[in-house]
């Protein structure tokens, strides 16, 4: 059942979690799922798992800040067993707030690549990735070479001076890219390559991805920034308007020659008051079950973190023919500089 993160709801956490407590559940298997994941596909996603495994899910929405909010406030009162997370920042930031329940788990451990999940310690991992999302560069077939923009350092390049469209930088998606772009070229470079990105925008930052490209394919921008599952939604849509869009619009998966393109991840923990650990853990590793990770492909346009798997989705199959080079940078460690990437943003006026 789906219950939204209000004002309201927060101020009841303490009766919320009374209600769902160990007593309440006593003669039932359940997990109490907070998620920020909105995608009504998931939905059968979730009732597979029940029916598999008789365990029922109590579902939570908000977006991550709001669900590591309310985890920082229940706190031990929390009925919270599984939290699923949409971004490699908040995912950090959940772990290093103390927020997440160590795991061990081979299924895991064995599925989920080393760079897609937490760093382990000797209780365990903190969180691992189920579903990937590639940042992207998208570009005006009609005024922009392609070979102008196959890096993420060329976005930055004078000779795209006026054409950059891109969503805020303090955005959870932009602050994994620049925080992967740190790594990659040191902090003092990554932060003039950031003033490049202002000296060349078209306009100021606004909106979504899903508006970057349309403005593309409007010819306010030349370029954009885009995830790729918001490109895929748009080439399986049966609006004309939205094939018109796709029409106009090229793809470029960046730094296929170098490092290769960055990935943001989709996450799973476990709650560190879960009541219901063994459930919860059960929960995570069917979310990486071949099932379930081309549910991620097909139904939502992610890619999967599981290696091997053949994607039915024909927008992903056309954007790369199934696959592409990813940077193998740990998504933990793009986490850890998104403080130091917001201070470089405020220092070269990027808003």
């Amino acid at each position: 059942m789906r219950r939204p993160i209000t004002a309201f709801s927060l101020a009841l956490a303490s009766l919320v979690a009374g209600l769902w407590g160990p007593t309440a559940c006593a003669n039932e298997q359940v997990i109490n799922l907070y998620s920020a994941r909105h995608y009504p596909t998931d939905e059968a996603l979730y009732n597979d798992f029940t029916k598999a495994t008789g365990i029922k899910i109590n579902r939570v929405d908000s977006d991550d800040a709001g669900i590591i909010a309310r985890l920082k406030a229940e706190g031990s009162a929390s009925p919270a067993d599984v939290i699923l997370l949409v971004d490699a920042s908040r995912l950090w930031r959940g772990e290093v707030d103390g927020l997440f329940q160590p795991v061990k788990s081979k299924t895991l451990e064995t599925t989920v690549p080393s760079q897609l999940r937490a760093k382990p310690t000797d209780d365990g991992t903190a969180w691992f990735g189920l579903s990937t999302r590639a940042r992207v560069i998208v570009f005006d077939k009609l005024k922009v070479n392609k070979t102008d923009v196959d890096t993420y350092e060329k976005l930055a390049d004078p000779k795209n001076k006026g054409k950059l469209c891109i969503r805020s930088g303090s955005h959870p998606y932009n602050l994994s890219l620049f925080g992967a772009m740190s790594e990659h070229l040191g902090p003092v470079a990554t932060e003039k390559w950031l003033k490049g990105l202002v000296d060349n925008m078209a306009r100021e930052p606004k909106g979504g991805d899903t508006d970057q490209i349309k403005a593309v394919a409007s010819g306010e921008c030349g370029i954009a920034v885009s995830n790729t599952y918001y490109l895929a939604r748009l080439m399986r849509s049966t609006n004309p308007a939205d094939k018109t869009v796709m029409e106009r619009v090229g793809v470029v998966f960046p730094n296929q020659q170098s490092w290769g393109t960055h990935v943001n991840v989709a996450g799973g923990a476990v709650a560190r008051y879960s009541k219901n650990p063994a459930n919860a853990v059960k929960f995570l590793e069917y979310l990486v079950s071949p099932q379930a990770q081309n549910h991620f492909a097909n139904g939502n346009n992610e890619w999967p973190v599981v290696k091997g798997l053949k994607l039915d989705n024909p927008a992903l199959q056309a954007m790369t023919g199934g696959d592409f080079k990813s940077e193998l940078m740990p998504i933990s460690a793009v986490g850890m500089n998104q403080i130091k990437v917001q201070q470089m943003l405020d220092r070269v006026g990027f808003k």
